[in-house]
């Protein structure tokens, strides 16, 4: 079965690895074959794809005067290709891959929808295509997948067609999600951490949706409570050369108990020198980032966002969205444990991601709906 996969860029954000991930599970599978279009450039993940030996294309399309252009080669590229099935990877993938796939006579089509907070705007072009994609759910996907039940539940509210969406929770390889003691004890020696320090991180790219300025301000608080407690931020662009997050960072009177990291590419080993996680966003999903954090046996403190809540469930904290004051409460319910507490916790974090979020658990639920409609007349 050959599989063609629209995705608007190929960066290493959740949804890219998600792919990625689905890919890479059927490697040694003669069933499948993955071919992979990126809308915009390549992209470090299309890189990767590549070098396992994945046919990678890139439309490069930098504005939306590009779509003509980019329609036409994608339509060539359906026809090359002749796929069994496009799966398309949220709403401008869903939009120009859904109508080169019917321009290029191919039925088949499995859309991909990842957001949840559908009711808080977002660009204008975002907000026309979410319209636009709504009314043509009722005829060009075959089936919308969504990464989240909320958002299933979201995007019906506004008009997509329920008949047609199902949810495959993301899959996490926790294979990979592990790190040495000696990886774990030089990035704590690197960050000045002490045996006794209790390291409270976050993870994750700097945009307005993960409200940094919320942890940043939620860590001021429990640093003045706790003279123990580190805070490690990595992502792109948590680094010195930000100003905006230096300034909230200043602000909070506490400066020398962050470290930035950056972006990083030794994310388990990050992971592994915390003792507590922390996603303080405005909106999600199903957030990678907290399943990662589970799977490296972390307790977390999360948002109530998007599924993030179900996925913690009761092995970590849950706290509004957008209260500062919330956020500082529940990380100092987690930091308050004994370190015995916060393992045992963070244990059962680890044994729910192994019981029900492995890639095997969404591969087979992916695969099935490959096969469904495959054997559809």
């Amino acid at each position: 079965m050959k599989l063609l996969h629209v995705i608007v860029a190929l960066n290493a954000d959740g949804a890219e690895r998600m792919l990625q991930r689905l890919i890479e599970s059927h490697i040694e599978d003669p069933r499948f074959r993955h071919v992979v279009c990126s809308l915009t450039t390549t992209g470090k993940v299309g890189e990767e794809l590549a070098a396992r030996g994945i046919d990678v294309h890139s439309l490069g399309m930098r504005s939306p005067l590009g779509f003509p252009r980019a329609l036409w080669q994608l339509v060539k590229l359906i026809r090359a290709v002749r796929p069994d099935i496009i799966q398309t990877w949220m709403y401008h993938a869903d939009f120009l891959g859904g109508l080169a796939g019917r321009l290029a006579a191919h039925k088949r089509i499995v859309w991909g929808v990842r957001t949840t907070d559908v009711r808080s705007g977002g660009s204008r072009v975002t907000v026309l295509l979410r319209k636009v994609c709504a009314w043509l759910s009722y005829s060009v996907p075959q089936a919308i997948v969504c990464a989240a039940e909320a958002s299933r539940r979201a995007h019906v509210s506004v008009g997509y067609d329920a008949s047609r969406m199902m949810v495959v929770p993301n899959g996490f390889d926790v294979a990979r999600l592990a790190a040495t003691p000696e990886q774990c004890a030089a990035i704590r020696q690197q960050c000045g951490f002490g045996d006794g320090t209790v390291v409270v991180g976050i993870l994750g790219r700097f945009h307005p949706v993960k409200d940094h300025q919320n942890f940043v301000r939620a860590a001021g608080i429990l640093a003045a409570r706790h003279p123990d407690v580190r805070f490690m931020m990595v992502g792109r662009d948590l680094d010195a050369n930000n100003r905006e997050l230096a300034d909230w960072i200043a602000q909070t009177g506490f400066a020398s108990r962050f470290v930035l990291l950056g972006e990083r590419r030794d994310v388990p080993a990050c992971l592994s020198a915390m003792d507590v996680f922390c996603l303080s966003s405005r909106t999600e999903g199903f957030p990678n980032v907290v399943g990662e954090a589970m799977a490296m046996a972390l307790p977390c403190v999360v948002t109530d966002v998007g599924d993030a809540a179900m996925l913690v469930a009761n092995t970590g904290v849950v706290v509004a969205k957008e209260n500062t004051d919330a956020l500082a409460a529940g990380l100092s319910r987690v930091v308050d444990m004994t370190p015995d507490e916060r393992i045992r916790l963070g244990q059962m974090a680890k044994a729910r991601i192994h019981a029900e979020f492995t890639m095997m658990r969404a591969r087979e639920r992916f695969e099935d709906i490959y096969l469904r409609l495959v054997e559809e007349k």
